[in-house]
C-alpha cells in the first residue's frame, strides 16, 4: 500500500528572524494562512504533520530568554511582549487550532527558534538548550514530539534527536540529474515545463541513531516566479502537474510520497488554489486506489514494528 505524507514547517516570523531582510507579505500572510489550511485538510479529510517552532507555544516572553543557551544576538529581533501584540512571533491560538481540527494532525518540532543545526557555527550546547525547550513546551500543551524538521533542511546533530527521544526526521529528498551541477537551473525548469517523470518516491530507513529518516519527495513551492507564470498561461500549473505524477506513482506501491510546504508560502489566491487541487487530486486517488495518507510519527511508528519483526 502506498503512502502520501503532507509535512509543514510552521514558523511565523520565526523562519526569517535571521536574514536582512524580513519579507513582510509572507510574514503578514502566515497566520490567515495557516487557518486556510487547517480548513482545507478539514475538508478532504488529510492529516498532516505540523512541525512547529517552539517559540510560538509561548503566550508571553521577555524578548531576551536568559538561561537559554543560544547565538549571540540570535533574538535581537525578537519583540517579546503578549500574544495580541506579538502574533507573528507568539501563536497558542494557531497550535489550539490544530488540535481542535477535526482531522487527527501530528504537531512535531522545528526546534525553539528555527536555529540551523547543520550550520558549522551551531554548537552541541545551543542544539541541545533547543530540543530541551521545545519539548519541555510541548510537555506543558499534553504534546509528545514524534517528529523533527530541520530548519532550512540542513541536518545536523542527530544524536541528539535520539538522546531526546524522538521518532523520526525528515530528510532530504533524493537528488535529481541536475542537483550539485551548473545545469541546475535549467534542468530544474524543463523538469517543471515538460517533465513527465513523477517527483521521487521515497522508503523510509532507520539512522545508525534509530530515528527513521523520512526523505521529502517534492517541496510544494520549489518553481516560482517568472518561469512558472509564464508556464501557467499555457498549461497546467507544473507543481500540481508533479504532485499528480508522484501520487498516481506511490499508489499501489510500498513507497512513501512526502510532499512538504510552509504555511507562509501562501501569499495569493493561486497558491491556496494550487494546495486544493492537490488535496482534491489526491483524495480522489486515495478513493479509488490502494492510497493511504498518514503523518510522519504513524509512518515512523510502522517502520519501526517492521524492523523489530
Amino acid at each position: 500500500m502506498g503512502t502520501v505524507i503532507l509535512s509543514l514547517d510552521a514558523e511565523l516570523a520565526w523562519g526569517f528572524h535571521d536574514l536582512e531582510k524580513l519579507p513582510a507579505a509572507r510574514i503578514n500572510g502566515a497566520r490567515m494562512a495557516w487557518i486556510e489550511l487547517i480548513d482545507m485538510f478539514d475538508k478532504f479529510e488529510i492529516p498532516t504533520t505540523w512541525a512547529v517552532v517552539g517559540h510560538l507555544f509561548l503566550n508571553e516572553c521577555d524578548g531576551i530568554h536568559d538561561g537559554l543557551e543560544s547565538k549571540v544576538g540570535w533574538f535581537q529581533r525578537d519583540p517579546g511582549g503578549h500574544t495580541d501584540e506579538s502574533n507573528n512571533w507568539l501563536a497558542p491560538d494557531l497550535i489550539e487550532a490544530i488540535r481542535n481540527a477535526r482531522v487527527n494532525h501530528e504537531i512535531g518540532s522545528h526546534t525553539f527558534s528555527h536555529v540551523d543545526f547543520g550550520d558549522q557555527s551551531m554548537s552541541r550546547d545551543v542544539a541541545v538548550a533547543e530540543l530541551r525547550e521545545s519539548r519541555r513546551l510541548a510537555s506543558e500543551w499534553g504534546i509528545d514530539l514524534d517528529s523533527f524538521v530541520f530548519p532550512r533542511n540542513n541536518i545536523g546533530y542527530r544524536e541528539l534527536l535520539a538522546e531526546f527521544d524522538f521518532k523520526c526526521y525528515r530528510g532530504n529528498k533524493p537528488e535529481r540529474w541536475y542537483d550539485g551541477t551548473s545545469m541546475r537551473p535549467i534542468g530544474k525548469t524543463i523538469s517543471m515545463a515538460v517533465g513527465s517523470s513523477p517527483p521521487p518516491t521515497v522508503r523510509p530507513e532507520v539512522d545508525e541513531y534509530g530515528l527513521v529518516n523520512i526523505p521529502a519527495s517534492l517541496d510544494l513551492f520549489t518553481f516560482e516566479g517568472l518561469p512558472k507564470q509564464i508556464i501557467t498561461q499555457v498549461v497546467e500549473d507544473p507543481v500540481v502537474r508533479k504532485a499528480k505524477l508522484g501520487i498516481e506513482a506511490v499508489a499501489d506501491s510500498d513507497d512513501v510520497f512526502h510532499m512538504w510546504l510552509h504555511p507562509n508560502n501562501l501569499t495569493s489566491k493561486e497558491d491556496l488554489k494550487r494546495i486544493e487541487l492537490i488535496l482534491k487530486f489526491l483524495d480522489s486517488v486515495r478513493e479509488r486506489r490502494d492510497l493511504v495518507v498518514r503523518t510522519m510519527g504513524e509512518v515512523a511508528a510502522k517502520q519501526s514494528l517492521t524492523n523489530v519483526r
